[in-house]
């Protein structure tokens, strides 16, 4: 991790001084950086510890693809914070937030372009169109409130989950080229994701301090998965305030914290947590079809990880 970072950083490069001070901004208020610890053990798994230049490319690449669209997210949801600290767009307005999400994505394509590594490519390539879909027809969807459980998989399958897919494909992909590693790691990924994902959805439900305010996904109109089963289960006086409360009352502190107290005594978050274990067992059943190795275990950590972090 400590050499990737270094080469994360020439990554960034550019000859313009203020384009330089804003990515060392960024890079000096990384998060967790589980996308390329993902691309990295998955390439040491499948080749018995060997990782290549094109590892380091391809988690580069993936880390750059993922801080383009967490710029871009807090100009379109006009955020103003990112992990405590300034977001970019508050720090230097959402015109150079947007270029700089721009300059970040076309680093991350060129730096696959120049190597020649067009495999890896079209697995970036696939994980931003589907992310950009799935953002899409979330916001489709929370206009009219009609979303399913089969939906609401699909959006986070697209917002989330094929980011972590791609990382961990890409990761078989750098060391095992074309082999049958690549689906079944990408498919390992994915379903990490969606665990990832709900993990996410019921901290907005927690009482405890996570950098996220409890209730924000009612309140931005957010139909998550503890929320649509309640829907799904209630009667119809009951689903006709639920829905009333999500579309005119979620800037009412008091009507949210209903909402929650409702979601939660309604097994909302009982079935949410089942549904990410499951996702969970899927996960470490994939892993277990390979031979027993430190790299396995430390993947075994993270997806226990996924499910157990506090924030």
């Amino acid at each position: 991790m400590d050499l990737f970072e270094q080469k994360f950083l020439l990554s960034m490069s550019s000859k313009v001084a203020l384009l330089n001070r804003i990515t060392t901004y960024i890079v000096n208020r990384k998060g967790k950086q589980m996308r390329p610890m993902f691309v990295f053990l998955v390439a040491k798994m499948v080749s018995n510890g060997e990782v290549s230049e094109r590892t380091y490319r391809g988690a580069s690449v993936i880390e750059l693809i993922h801080t383009a669209t967490l710029v871009h997210d807090d100009v379109v949801d006009d955020s103003n914070r990112r992990r405590g600290f300034f977001s970019v767009n508050a720090l230097w307005k959402n015109k150079i937030a947007v270029l700089i999400g721009d300059y970040l994505l076309s680093k991350g394509l060129l730096l696959s372009i120049d190597n020649n590594d067009f495999d890896l490519l079209k697995i970036i390539s696939i994980a931003v169109r589907e992310m950009s879909e799935g953002e899409l027809l979330q916001i489709e969807k929370a206009r009219k409130l009609d979303i399913t459980e089969a939906v609401y998989y699909e959006i986070i399958r697209q917002k989330t989950a094929t980011l972590i897919a791609a990382c961990c494909s890409l990761g078989a992909a750098s060391v095992k080229p074309e082999s049958q590693h690549v689906e079944t790691m990408r498919k390992f990924g994915e379903l990490i994701g969606m665990a990832f994902q709900i993990k996410d959805d019921l901290f907005d439900y927690s009482d405890d301090q996570i950098g996220k305010p409890t209730g924000i996904d009612i309140k931005e109109q957010k139909m998550t998965l503890p929320l649509i089963y309640v829907l799904n289960q209630a009667d119809k006086k009951d689903k006709k305030w639920l829905i009333n409360s999500i579309k005119n009352h979620n800037k009412d502190a008091k009507r949210v914290k209903e909402v929650i107290a409702y979601v939660k005594n309604n097994g909302g978050l009982d079935y949410a947590i089942a549904r990410m274990k499951q996702f969970q067992e899927e996960a470490l059943q994939l892993l277990k079809t390979y031979p027993n190795s430190e790299y396995r275990n430390s993947l075994e950590l993270m997806v226990n990880y996924v499910i157990d972090r506090k924030k």
